[in-house]
């Protein structure tokens, strides 16, 4: 028996759904953008959201795109390769926020979201792990619409731009291990590759999402002995279809895992939970029993981190040794690579901003897409996240309703 919550819902939803033609014609009217893109001011960002021949498309399109100083310079964009390609370069942080839409990479810090105006819309990067309190409650006060775009859902109920930064951990992940496993960096003098006569490193990787199949496909593509782990049958077959060949696979039981951490020379955390903190799946028990020098790279620490003995390090620190065991446990690690980086959100943020502009403005594409709506944590102003709500103890209010009720 249905709840008449759970009832109300389904009829907020139906009616969302059944407006959807006559405001996609009405929509049609396109709308002029007025973007803005801070300097990213969080310790280790370095990416930009967008990359200057990106902001000529939106540019040539009709739209105006400020910037502020400086935005790009860790990833290597000056400030004339943005005036060049049609872009506002502003000189204080102040006029940044008169846009109508922030675009940003990081969270806005507390002190950011003071210098926003009312009714803006946002998009940044939520980080459910280390979203304060007080800037949620700020962003709700300035009636602001915030857009998570790590949890924005494509066609195919993808989160492309986590798929994006992801295949760059994944990637990036077995090349610092080659490092790490360097005499150039103090580890055991191994080299991550097949050679004839020698036996390969081998490598265990704990999850079998889209960071787990990059690790996977670049350890192979070297040469080196790969086994993965994960919870899910059906994630475990479509990585061993991905990568193109035969590798290890197994579910995550404690023993089997046990005896294949013992052995390897590199062991890669790379789950992923949909909501909070990553389970912690590597005792400091087991992490005792691993080989001397070996390496952790332990991908999940940005949600906490699926090894017990892992802490947050930093890009200029990025390892410390415990039982004898390398960790290298940066958060953002795609930010390692942020020219690239910065690339790959650029190919997604753009066309996203130019859509938003022909369907007629922001609401009007929260309306109509339902994979754009999954991004949405806040709404003018009402907290939408039922998970935030709870976390905080904090009031929220089904999206789908909101909607219905604007209608």
């Amino acid at each position: 028996m249905m709840s008449s919550s759970d009832a109300l819902k389904s009829l907020a939803r139906e009616a969302s759904l059944s407006t959807q033609t006559e405001m996609i014609e009405m929509g049609k009217r396109k709308q002029s953008l007025f973007i803005g893109i801070p300097k990213e001011t969080e310790l280790q960002e370095h990416r930009v959201a967008l990359v200057p021949e990106a902001v000529g498309l939106l540019v040539s399109n009709g739209h105006n795109v400020i910037i502020e100083t400086g935005a790009g310079e860790t990833a290597n964009f000056t400030d004339n390769d943005y005036s060049e390609a049609g872009g506002q370069i502003v000189y204080s942080n102040k006029d940044i926020y008169n846009a109508d839409i922030i675009l940003k990479v990081s969270p806005p810090s507390v002190n950011e979201i003071s210098l926003m105006k009312h009714k803006q819309i946002l998009f940044s990067a939520l980080q459910l792990s280390i979203q304060p309190e007080d800037a949620l409650k700020k962003l709700i006060e300035k009636k602001v619409t915030a857009i998570a775009w790590d949890y924005i859902q494509d066609e195919d109920n993808l989160y492309p731009i986590i798929r994006s930064m992801g295949e760059i951990a994944g990637t990036s992940s077995i090349l610092i291990a080659a490092e790490l496993m360097s005499n150039a960096n103090n580890g055991k003098g191994l080299m991550l590759g097949g050679v004839v006569g020698v036996s390969p490193p081998e490598i265990v990787i704990i999850g079998a999402g889209t960071v787990g199949q990059l690790a996977c496909k670049t350890a192979l593509s070297l040469g080196a002995s790969v086994k993965v782990f994960d919870n899910s049958i059906s994630k475990l077959r479509r990585l061993q279809q991905n990568v193109g060949q035969r590798v290890f696979t197994s579910i995550i039981q404690p023993k089997v895992l046990l005896k294949a951490l013992k052995r390897c020379d590199v062991a890669i955390g790379a789950t992923r939970a949909p909501h909070g903190r990553t389970p912690c799946v590597v005792s400091e028990l087991m992490v005792e029993q691993m080989k001397k020098g070996s390496v952790i790279i332990d991908i999940s620490i940005d949600q906490g981190g699926c090894f017990e003995t892992s802490e947050i390090t930093s890009h200029q620190h990025p390892t410390f040794i415990k039982h004898d065991v390398i960790h290298y446990c940066v958060p953002n690690i795609a930010s390692r690579v942020s020219r690239t980086a910065s690339f790959a959100l650029s190919n997604i943020f753009a066309p996203l901003l130019l859509e938003i502009s022909e369907r007629g403005g922001c609401k009007k594409l929260i309306q109509t897409h339902k994979g754009f709506r999954h991004g949405i944590y806040v709404y003018n102003g009402t907290l939408t996240s039922s998970f935030l709500g709870e976390a905080f103890n904090l009031p929220y209010k089904d999206l789908d309703l909101l909607i219905s009720e604007f209608n």
